[in-house]
């Protein structure tokens, strides 16, 4: 899995690669070198007294190790730009297909772990990729062409080698297996405390209200202990890798020493090929460590690359079109015929059958109780949702055949808990028509009963709101969607309980300058008050699921026995009449 991630993304970077794979290539012939030469100095230079070999190949030395720090530099360079690159391109895939994911797709992954997986996931891979680009090439060259240049000191000494060498990979291999578990959990649990900050920060004032600031912080504490157990986990693992190498290639060593001793009183080896020798052991332990430093990293990077390969596989549950219609067929009415509805995993269905027709220049209103699924059938109007039986069309046209550029122009949804971006109110209400003026801001914000609060503020159009909106009120926050769906000029208007925060003459005011900004429009009403929706030209009353009532507020307190339970309990018969 991070393999084939891998290749996919350094597929750009070839060239770029290519120029690192030979800066290591020279770095390691260049520090594969130096030993040798160091040897032809003992041997042929300080042993024999030749001072002047000393010195020109101490130069040579000198210029090898300058190449060598050369070559390394710009490897490193460009094996970083490259790491980076693969990290900037990961996060903006995550990021563009998490857009093309419909909320239920979203709401499958959550969004901490989906906040987890774009940024510490995506740092492991950019991580494991820069060290692979980095030690991948030169580790492998190392660890081989130090036993060659060994071979090429002392066969005798140079057998050693194959006594300890599969010691090392038997031993470090025991430890690697169990890793990708550990991070796994370790993943998860980063999830979780990104899980709870998330709640807590976003619900700090229901926390501060029922006095549960020790509740949440034992919460908190309880998912920090639970990654740092299995960072422990992890750690304890790791850090008996290093032990391990060291002592077998401690081991080695003394045996290379021992053995090198005796071939030394016997003359049958030099001292500057016994130094040289050492020098290659070395090296080879460096290629040993940098292969073993690029394993610790492995088991984390492929857990990673699953979980993102997990975003980036999940196909969206509301998939564009093949062949997408960019125009209407007619006016923006919206019709949901034998509409069914079920969440994934769900007993029951949540919409069953509803037939809804809602026209231009006419207000249809959806009341219920709690549950009846009031918001989801305006979800699946907005293609939020597809449905799961049944059809949702938009000016004649199936939505699922619609170009989601063209619906999202044609329904303009506000939904139950308007959320409004960090910026300014201008770049708010600008959000679904850019190019807006600010006359149309302004005439917008009027009809919306919000001119006068925003005329208060200090910078006006320019005044700051913070994320989601949390320096304004309910009630203000609600005003601001409602403008900025009615800055976008859709044909159709969906407003889901969109005035449950307003009093009741800022609600009454709204609602008549919103009949006049929106007749010629088709506008769906989705309220829990009766007062929003009675003078609605059809009201439609859902009861589990199932449309159980259509027509006027006279005729369904008249016929329908749901609807007048509904206004009785909010209105006395003489108001409800």
């Amino acid at each position: 899995m991070l393999l084939r991630l891998l290749l996919a993304r350094l597929d750009p970077y070839r060239r770029t690669i290519a120029l690192v794979v030979l800066l290591q290539l020279i770095q390691s012939l260049a520090t594969l070198y130096l030993p040798t030469l160091n040897a032809d100095i003992i041997n042929n230079g300080v042993l024999r007294g030749h001072t002047g070999h000393v010195l020109s190949t101490g130069g040579l030395m000198m210029a090898v190790t300058v190449l060598q720090v050369a070559a390394a530099g710009a490897a490193v360079y460009c094996a970083a730009r490259i790491a980076m690159g693969v990290g900037r391109d990961l996060r903006s895939a995550v990021f563009r297909h998490v857009q093309d994911l419909s909320v239920r797709d979203v709401g499958g992954f959550g969004a901490s772990s989906l906040i987890t997986r774009t940024t510490n996931d995506v740092q492991q891979v950019q991580t494991f990729a820069l060290l692979i680009l980095t030690m991948l090439v030169a580790a492998p060259l190392m660890c081989l062409g130090g036993i060659a240049m060994a071979l090429s000191q002392d066969v005798p000494l140079a057998m050693l080698l194959l006594l300890f060498v599969p010691v090392l990979a038997l031993s470090v291999g025991v430890i690697v297996r169990r890793l990708p578990a550990v991070f796994r959990g370790m993943q998860e649990r980063i999830d979780l405390v990104n899980r709870v900050m998330r709640e807590q920060i976003t619900g700090i004032r229901v926390i501060r209200a029922f006095v549960r600031d020790r509740h949440e912080q034992r919460r908190f504490g309880e998912a920090n202990d639970a990654l740092l157990a299995a960072g422990l986990r992890a750690g304890r693992l790791q850090t008996l890798m290093f032990p391990t190498v060291l002592i077998v290639w401690e081991l080695a060593t003394v045996a290379v020493i021992w053995a090198g001793g005796h071939r030394l009183d016997s003359g049958s080896l030099e001292a500057g090929s016994m130094v040289a020798f050492l020098g290659y052991l070395t090296q080879i332990l460096m290629a040993v460590m940098m292969c073993l430093f690029l394993m610790m990293h492995l088991p984390r990077a492929e857990v990673s690359a699953e979980r993102i390969r997990e975003v980036l596989g999940t196909e969206p549950s509301v998939a564009p079109p093949a062949a997408p219609v960019h125009r209407l067929q007619g006016p923006g009415e919206l019709r949901l015929q034998g509409v069914d509805f079920s969440y994934p995993g769900a007993e029951e269905p949540v919409l069953k059958g509803v037939d809804l027709t809602a026209r231009p220049g006419s207000v249809t209103a959806v009341i219920g109780s709690t549950g009846s699924g009031k918001s989801t059938l305006l979800s699946l109007a907005a293609r939020l949702f597809d449905a799961t039986g049944g059809e949702v069309r938009v000016g004649g046209t199936d939505i699922r055949d619609l170009d989601p550029a063209v619906l999202a122009r044609t329904v303009g949804l506000v939904s139950q808990k308007p959320y409004l971006f960090s910026g300014t109110v201008a770049s708010n209400l600008r959000y679904g028509r850019p190019e807006a003026t600010d006359e149309e801001l302004w005439h917008a914000l009027e009809v919306a009963q919000a001119a006068d609060f925003v005329r208060r503020l200090d910078a006006g159009l320019g005044a700051p709101v913070s994320q989601g909106g949390g320096n304004l009120s309910g009630g203000q926050r609600q005003r601001l969607a409602i403008a900025r769906v009615l800055v976008a000029r859709p044909d159709v208007y969906l407003f889901d309980d969109s005035f449950s925060a307003l009093d009741y003459a800022t609600d009454a005011a709204l609602r008549r300058a919103l009949a006049a900004e929106t007749a010629h429009a088709t506008v769906v009403v989705v309220a829990q008050r009766v007062s929003t929706i009675r003078g609605a030209d059809r009201i439609v009353v859902l009861d589990e699921g199932r449309v159980v009532g259509t027509g006027t507020h006279d005729e369904l307190m008249r016929d329908s026995t749901t609807y007048r339970e509904i206004v009785l309990s909010q209105l006395t018969e003489e108001d409800a009449a």
